[in-house]
């Protein structure tokens, strides 16, 4: 699939405010593989996901070098507990895969298979999602591979344990139930999802192929959501009588040290706002090597685990890792932002997003009570977070807030660039008044509405 396929830009020759051309990128629903990075504002981006979302520390480093030879040296973890290595260029990218491929990285063909990240060293786990995922991809290949899927298909393999993926949403997800039985079900996370089928290896993987043959079928890019509900259960008669109990989101924050059922220690690390330069990466890892540390695993949330650490030297790693840039405490507030590269780090980016979040975080503490997610885009193209949020976007004439509401969406409100941080201080305040007892951040931002919220941010 061709960059040119992926994105289309204005070349209108028109500028925005600050005298920049405008660009408007296009198509953003393709996930930017090394088959096809994705322009950005400050050059491709390159996303990928190594086989189990598993690291060798050396591995992890060379992957953060290979960022600062090739690319402008910033990593990202996504969401999803992906890797993105921003700011190459065409003639880079190949060079980047050949560091992974020399680095015996094996980045699997077709859409990100997302497993449990603790698989396989997880004494609670029911079953084993990582060979789960190798018989969806022996099986199914040329099915998963098709290009006629969608190009952000989600599937996800949650073999259970302390920290299962039931709070991810997924086109298909493959739940284990026991050590025997899988369940298969479409379109949502552990709670909303629609079962379609349960029962051994097989079955899951006999299953995994229907839905994806319907969904290469019907062609155009389309999800699960799309499926029709007649056809679906044509395929699969017994779905109706499938009974089986939701899997809940767990409610425990990934960073910092976490004891397993064996006694083994992971320590959880997620760096600040989901993003990392390739120094302060590699001297964490040469760190971790050093107190013994054996590997790392990506995961949801925009962080990962590293596997190995002696007790002992976890309150040093905790120590060091603040120092980089990273969170390794649990309840740190920073969780609660989700933040793009900004200017500085992207070309489309109007203002600097992380400047800006560490000024909120000390300016309106009461606004991270867990309740509402904070999304600061650069621009309208809302790369950091996909879901209604919270939203304070870039535009050429300041800022645009938007209440529960995505990067693009119609603002709520706009506030000038030089009001920005009495804006926040406004809203912080309003929700310090008006909340009621017991009442959260998010729940008061919802009663105040636009216009309480308005209002607000206009009173001097």
């Amino acid at each position: 699939m061709s960059i040119e396929a992926e994105t289309a830009i204005d070349r209108t020759g028109k500028a925005d405010l600050h005298g920049r051309p405008a660009v408007a990128m296009r198509r953003r629903g393709a996930c930017p593989a090394l088959a096809a990075p994705m322009p950005t504002g400050d050059g491709l981006l390159v996303r990928l996901r190594p086989a189990g979302g598993a690291l060798t520390l050396a591995q992890f480093a060379g992957l953060a070098r290979s960022a600062a030879a090739h690319g402008n040296g910033i990593l990202e973890i996504t969401a999803r507990g992906n890797l993105q290595i921003r700011g190459l260029l065409a003639e880079t990218v190949g060079q980047l895969a050949s560091d992974i491929d020399a680095a015996g990285i094996t980045v699997p063909d077709g859409p990100a298979i997302e497993i449990s990240p603790l698989h396989g060293i997880d004494p609670e786990e029911k079953n084993d999602p990582a060979a789960m995922e190798m018989a969806l991809r022996s099986t199914l290949h040329d099915l998963i591979t098709s290009p006629r899927l969608a190009p952000k298909l989600s599937i996800v393999v949650d073999g259970g344990g302390a920290f299962g993926l039931s709070a991810l949403s997924a086109d298909i997800r493959i739940v284990a139930q026991s050590d025997a039985d899988w369940l298969v079900a479409i379109n949502g996370d552990g709670e909303t999802a629609m079962p379609v089928a349960i029962g051994p290896a097989e079955t899951a993987v006999s299953a995994v192929g229907e839905v994806l043959s319907v969904l290469a079928a019907l062609g155009q890019g389309r999800r699960a959501r799309d499926i029709d509900p007649a056809l679906l259960r044509a395929r699969f008669p017994a779905m109706d009588n499938i009974r089986f109990i939701p899997s809940r989101a767990a409610s425990i924050p990934f960073p910092g040290p976490h004891r397993l059922a064996d006694g083994k220690i992971v320590l959880g690390v997620r760096p600040e706002f989901g993003q990392m330069r390739a120094s302060d990466l590699i001297a964490l890892l040469d760190l971790a090597d050093a107190h013994g540390a054996t590997a790392i695993r990506l995961t949801p949330g925009r962080g990962f685990f590293f596997i190995g650490l002696p007790a002992d030297t976890v309150p040093a790693m905790q120590i060091a890792a603040a120092g980089r840039g990273f969170s390794a405490q649990p309840g740190d507030n920073s969780e609660h932002i989700a933040a793009c590269a900004g200017a500085g780090a992207c070309g489309s980016a109007f203002y600097e997003t992380r400047s800006l979040a560490r000024r909120i975080l000390a300016a309106a503490p009461g606004l991270f009570d867990g309740s509402l997610m904070l999304h600061l885009s650069g621009c309208a193209k809302g790369c950091a977070h996909a879901r209604p949020a919270l939203t304070l976007t870039g535009s050429a004439a300041g800022y645009d807030l938007i209440l529960n509401g995505l990067a693009a969406d119609r603002p709520d409100e706009r506030i000038a660039g030089g009001r920005i941080d009495f804006a926040i201080e406004r809203l912080a305040r309003s929700i310090e008044d008006n909340r009621g007892a017991g009442e959260s951040a998010a729940a008061c931002l919802t009663r105040l509405g636009a216009t309480g919220v308005s209002k607000a941010l206009r009173q001097e």
